[in-house]
């Protein structure tokens, strides 16, 4: 069974992770203890987490999965006993985390929901992502199969990420491509992720164009003025309607 040492590294460990929720969840500040324990999911599972790897390292069996199982069940949030993880770990909402077998996390690391560090395909041995210290990892983010994370390293929403991520860098997009390594932004044509093509506003100045092109063609036919009507059709330039 647990040694008073390990019992006394886990509630540190616990300890450490209710800091962690204040620090880095505005909600979480000023209330007592007992009351983050009691309701805050990302901090129950790493509560059961901590015990169940613990147990896990003492070859206890059955109760690491066991406890595994139930916290995901209470919480929303699957994390497998033989994940390691680093101090002052932060999930936050968390419902749909789910952390890898061999998945190792560092200090000082924030996940939001939906966060999956998972594997791909069967292999065997290291197949989940390793994770350094000071990451934040946004909602929805996929890490797959047995990659490196940088410390310092941002991952977007949304992003899937299958290759290394350098340090302090922002990752976005999917598949995930850096756009800024140590603070600089990255060149690039897939490098801006806020000014992303707008299929629908292509679609319709390509259409102007066409109209621009007809209108002319009218003309020349005509003799004169393009229809009024097919006038219409195009966007205005310049002054806006409302602008007088």
């Amino acid at each position: 069974m647990l040694g008073l040492g390990t019992v006394r590294r886990v509630i540190r460990e616990v300890r450490d992770d209710v800091a962690a929720a204040r620090d880095r969840d505005p909600a979480a500040r000023g209330v007592p203890t007992v009351e983050i324990l009691a309701s805050w999911a990302g901090v129950q599972a790493l509560l059961a987490h901590r015990l169940a790897h613990a147990l896990e390292e003492a070859e206890v069996p059955l109760a690491p999965m066991a406890i595994a199982y139930l916290s995901r069940g209470v919480t929303g949030i699957e994390i497998h006993p033989r994940a390691r993880i680093g101090a002052e770990f932060f999930i936050d909402h968390g419902s749909g985390v789910v952390i890898g077998e061999t998945a190792e996390i560092g200090d000082r690391v924030t996940l939001y929901q939906g966060v999956t560090l998972g594997g791909t395909g069967f292999q065997r041995g290291k197949r989940h992502p390793t994770i350094g210290d000071n990451v934040t990892i946004g909602s929805g983010a996929k890490l797959l199969g047995p990659i490196s994370v940088g410390h310092g390293a941002k991952i977007g929403a949304n992003t899937v990420v299958v290759e290394d991520v350098p340090a302090r860098s922002t990752v976005v997009g999917n598949p995930g491509h850096p756009v800024r390594v140590e603070g600089r932004k990255v060149e690039g044509p897939d490098a801006d992720w806020i000014h992303l093509p707008d299929p629908v506003a292509d679609a319709i100045k390509a259409l102007s164009e066409r109209i621009t092109q007809l209108e002319r063609r009218v003309a020349e036919l005509g003799g004169g003025d393009a229809d009024p009507k097919v006038s219409e059709l195009r966007p205005k330039r310049g002054r806006s309607s409302a602008g007088g």
